[in-house]
């Protein structure tokens, strides 16, 4: 734990490193502000939650994390999840199940699982992004043009078929303002100017709203501050509460019928497969993001230290109301184009929240809901990947392309946690599909082997012997011609030897054995072949010999077969 401070704190203390990491930590904290409102509501949160998430878990991940210049907070990977959970369980199952996933997440970096999170297979990794960026851009359609929908179900199909009976209601004055923010982001984003387009696009919006309900009279759009109040001491207010967070268990918050949600072992096995969804999605964007992180900075991180931080701060952000979290590339990106070298940088950046919860909220509650639609929209096409999606279609193998359509399929027409069940599932049959085509048994044509009688034929055996692999490997060597007495085995490059392929080898030895032939195996490392003795192979003398170098493996078969005829 705690590697990223550890090393920041032995090389980041002179003094235009923290004016650097300052800088960054204030320009993330303007891009972070908005984004973590707009992801709260398309979570189906009011949008407090999502800034109390950038507060804690931007102090809390980066100070306990691997990386030094992630930034966690709300990101659109986790919509597609929580938005079903809200809707079953309200905030307090949501809250419960992100601290669920907080568990998850620490048992996964104390068991040294970081490794293994980050080599998903890509056409798994873009098919999530995509199907993700789909569902996040069609859910936006309704603040965008102004709808007003009829009741729908919760899954993809039934909202869209919703949203397209919703279009005769189109209101003009939401579609004006999301489309001109909209217009806005798309140009600033080409002028590549420092000033982050986010903060430009929801100024322009909100101005725009303000200026034509002034002047007309019959002009009114969906804000912030009409759509979501708070209570306070039995005082309502309107937008967001200018307070920080108290800490509250999350099981004592209202689930989707106003009750507490409560704590049973009935309701964490209901949540379990949820918050296990989430604790992957979250390993899988925090370690590819750091990743990304190390390519851009030059830094290295720690993955099983991100996963313990990202656990650490997920357990500990609902506590403070704030929603699951994880490291977000845009933001990360942004962090270390402006300099960051540290978690100091995130830090900033949570503390600059702080203050704008405080002093800002009564100018937050302008913004239009058409203008958050807008932002979320934008931020949808940038992770629905589409140049890498036509790119995997058009030149990838059959295997990976399946692979994509599959998970791209079941993100946007089911939910994530099958989809995660399902995208895991294929990225490892895809895995022992290759490593089985790897490994063979062939017969060695090595000098080393040359002028040998026709009683003894040579094999030789690459790559790891697994599960997967072990039969096909070892089928070849039982059909062999009558007259052979013996066979050398070379296994130089076997490195690795399961308990299939030590059953495999047994049933083969016994084989070989009821038709009189002795196998010699050579160049097998000692490790590998303690697992056989332990297993009763190649004992006492039985019908399995172990050699150390060729010309002992020949002499000990001409032996063999000289035993034989004799």
């Amino acid at each position: 734990m705690f590697s990223a401070v550890r090393e920041s704190l032995q090389t980041e203390t002179r003094p235009d490193s923290l004016k650097a990491n300052l800088l960054s930590g204030l320009t993330v904290g303007v891009i972070a502000l908005p984004l973590s409102m707009a992801l709260a509501i398309a979570v189906g949160v009011p949008p407090q939650h999502g800034l109390y998430t950038a507060i804690f878990a931007g102090l809390v991940i980066a100070l306990t994390g691997g990386s030094r210049v992630n930034i966690s907070g709300p990101t659109a990977a986790f919509v597609v999840v929580l938005l079903p959970i809200v809707h079953a369980w309200g905030i307090g199952g949501l809250l419960v199940s992100g601290f669920m996933a907080g568990v998850i997440l620490v048992l996964m970096g104390m068991l040294r699982l970081g490794r293994f999170v980050e080599i998903v297979p890509y056409p798994v990794t873009i098919g999530f992004t995509s199907g993700i960026g789909v569902v996040i851009a069609t859910f936006q359609i309704t603040d965008f043009l102004g709808l007003t929908p009829g009741e729908s179900g919760g899954h993809y199909l039934e909202k869209l078929s919703a949203i397209v009976l919703a279009l005769p209601t189109l209101n003009w004055q939401e579609t004006l303002t999301g489309v001109v923010t909209l217009a806005t982001l798309v140009f600033w984003s080409k002028l590549r100017s420092r000033i982050p387009g986010h903060l430009v696009a929801l100024l322009v919006g909100s101005l725009l709203a303000m200026l034509l309900g002034y002047l007309l009279d019959d002009f009114s759009v969906a804000t912030i501050g009409s759509r979501f109040h708070y209570e306070i001491n039995g005082v309502t207010g309107s937008g967001i509460p200018p307070l920080l967070p108290a800490f509250e268990w999350p099981w004592n918050l209202p689930d989707a019928n106003g009750e507490p949600v409560g704590m049973s072992f009935g309701l964490v096995s209901m949540l379990l497969a949820s918050a296990i969804t989430i604790a992957m999605l979250g390993a899988l964007e925090s370690l590819l993001c750091a990743v990304v992180a190390d390519g851009m900075s030059g830094y290295k991180h720690n993955p099983d230290d991100e996963l313990i931080g990202q656990g650490i701060g997920n357990m500990i952000v609902p506590l403070f109301g704030g929603i699951p979290a994880t490291a977000a590339i845009a933001r990360t990106a942004a962090n270390i184009r402006a300099g960051a070298t540290s978690p100091l940088s995130s830090a900033i950046h949570g503390l600059f929240i702080v203050a704008s919860i405080l002093f800002l909220s009564p100018l937050l509650a302008w913004i239009p809901m058409a203008s958050m639609a807008a932002l979320l929209l934008m931020v949808a096409w940038n992770m629905s990947e589409v140049k890498h999606f036509i790119r995997i279609v058009r030149i990838a193998p059959r295997d990976d392309v399946a692979t994509l359509l599959i998970c791209f399929s079941l993100t946007v027409v089911f939910d994530m946690t099958i989809a995660v069940a399902v995208g895991v599932g294929l990225a490892s049959m895809l895995f022992i599909r290759r490593s089985i085509q790897l490994v063979e048994s062939k017969r060695h044509e090595s000098a080393l082997y040359q002028d040998l009688p026709r009683e003894i034929v040579v094999y030789n055996m690459d790559g790891p012997l697994f599960f997967g692999s072990a039969q096909q490997a070892i089928k070849g060597i039982a059909d062999i011609m009558p007259e052979v007495r013996a066979i050398i085995l070379d296994m130089t490059d076997v490195t690795m030897l399961d308990i299939t392929a030590i059953i495999a080898m047994e049933g083969i030895t016994k084989k070989l054995a009821d038709n009189n032939v002795r196998l010699v195996i050579c160049h097998l490392q000692p490790r590998m072949i303690q697992k056989l003795q332990r297993a009763g192979i190649g004992v006492n003398n039985g019908p399995i010999v172990f050699v150390n170098t060729a010309d002992e493996a020949v002499d000990r078969a001409r032996e063999l077969v000289a035993d034989a005829t004799v």
